[in-house]
């Protein structure tokens, strides 16, 4: 009786086992983020970034919300706060940015004035942020392509160069280099809906700042993805606390 129930047991098990539905893989992210591509909406996001050589030294942290059209990000507000530095805003409309604070902290406090520019999309802290946004659809497509997918995990290598062809962000970020050759390793978190949740990257510091500083030393960046698809309204200051010159 006993040799009879636990065969039944065992029986039941393996037939329970097989009609478990087996853990869904995320959708492709390409597809999934341009379904989030729609004006108006957008995605939050923060981020911390670490310098490593004999001992790991945090750089900055940012916060931030990008919103989208229907070919990616339209439009930023970005939030710095370096370490040792002043904290610096940045608000980007299309090809126009605004900064306050960070280096021209003296002249344009924090939300009080505003340096009119193209440069720099993210701001000066763009030189130590993300180089990865994962709200373009061709730089998504690139580190998909270029890159392994097991399970919820994207990990690859990508070069600034071949950044720099798909990615306008990349290309806003750090528009002074010294080695476009440098190799950007990165992963990918997704979600279930094949939507990127983290992002971390990582190089040679040397690559962007060639100095004796900076040899043997690694920049790292983490950034954490939520709310996407969030209704997201971002504007250029008031005009009046404009201005397109460091004497204004």
């Amino acid at each position: 009786m006993r040799k009879t129930t636990i065969t039944a047991l065992v029986a039941c098990g393996c037939l329970l086992a097989a009609a478990a539905p087996a853990q869904a893989a995320p959708k492709d992210p390409v597809r999934a983020l341009k379904a989030e591509l729609t004006s108006g909406r957008g995605v939050r996001f923060t981020e911390t970034t670490v310098l490593s050589g004999d001992r790991k030294t945090k750089i900055q942290s940012r916060k931030g919300t990008f919103q989208f059209n229907a070919k990616g990000v339209a439009a930023s507000d970005i939030t710095a706060t370096p370490v040792g530095r002043p904290r610096e805003r940045t608000i980007s409309i299309g090809d126009t940015s605004y900064t306050s604070g960070g280096m021209y902290s003296e002249r344009f406090p924090v939300g009080e004035a505003w340096l009119k520019g193209k440069a720099l999309l993210g701001g000066g802290s763009g030189f130590y942020g993300q180089v990865i946004n994962p709200a373009e659809p061709k730089t998504l497509a690139a580190l998909v392509k270029k890159g392994k997918l097991r399970g919820s995990t994207l990990t690859g290598k990508i070069t600034f160069k071949e950044l720099e062809k798909v990615s306008r962000w990349f290309g806003a970020s750090i528009p002074l280099r010294m080695h476009d050759d440098t190799k950007v390793s990165y992963t990918l978190t997704l979600t279930s809906a094949g939507l990127v949740s983290r992002v971390k990257s990582s190089y040679a510091a040397t690559g962007v700042f060639d100095t004796n500083g900076f040899d043997g030393k690694t920049i790292t960046i983490d950034s954490r993805f939520t709310g996407w698809g969030a209704k997201v309204s971002i504007k250029a200051p008031d005009p009046g606390t404009v201005t397109t010159g460091s004497d204004g």
